[in-house]
């Protein structure tokens, strides 16, 4: 992912905060030799203070074999993108015509070292820290081995943290081009699309920095 300084995250607070609510994202794991990339997308928690991704999928998911031969993973997040008119670009002393369209998105990209996670007392604790993340006004029961509703089914899964080693964050909003940047919010205001209105947010947030 190509990123410009004007379109970096400020500091480690920002994707940090955008990923407490961004939490669906594409893991991508290396394929065994002859086969392309698994890329799968999930639930997941990220968790600051540890430094970690905590999920899970089912056993019988493909990629576990995959997973044990090469640990290293990638686990990309993408929102918060529109699509932006030419016009709304198009610089003041240009024809609205000449301005050219682009989109803008938010995007994180944690680099991790993967531990998968199988024993039965492991896997409760992490299901009820990402279930934890999910509802924290409660709702549902914890999870404990061999106790009801959900004892009986930790054997068919399996629990992943993701040690994160490296992160890449891009916040795309027109920084380079102050100029445009007032017209762009009227313009994702007026259109109210789906989404418009979180990246207007980003634009007006990120003005100037």
């Amino acid at each position: 992912m190509l990123i410009h300084p004007w379109d970096a995250a400020r500091d480690d607070t920002e994707w940090q905060q955008w990923l407490g609510t961004h939490d669906f994202g594409q893991l991508a794991v290396n394929g065994l030799p002859g086969e392309p990339p698994y890329v799968q997308p999930l639930h997941f928690f990220y968790d600051a203070e540890r430094g970690e991704v905590v999920t899970h999928l089912a056993r019988p998911n493909p990629l576990w074999s995959a997973l044990e031969a090469d640990p290293d993973v990638l686990l990309s997040v993408v929102d918060d993108y529109v699509y932006v008119p030419g016009p709304w670009q198009a610089p003041p002393d240009a024809p609205p015509e000449h301005g050219t369209p682009t989109s803008f998105y938010a995007a994180v990209q944690l680099r991790c070292r993967a531990h998968v996670v199988d024993d039965p007392a492991e896997k409760a604790a992490l299901l009820n820290r990402q279930v934890g993340h999910f509802q924290p006004e409660g709702g549902s029961a914890r999870v404990a081995t061999g106790e009801v509703p959900y004892g009986r089914m930790l054997p068919g899964i399996r629990g992943l943290r993701l040690e994160v080693v490296d992160v890449r964050a891009k916040f795309k909003y027109a920084g380079r081009k102050p100029e445009v940047q007032e017209r762009v919010a009227a313009g994702l205001a007026e259109r109210g699309g789906p989404r418009d209105a979180a990246a207007r947010e980003h634009l007006l947030r990120r003005r100037g920095a």
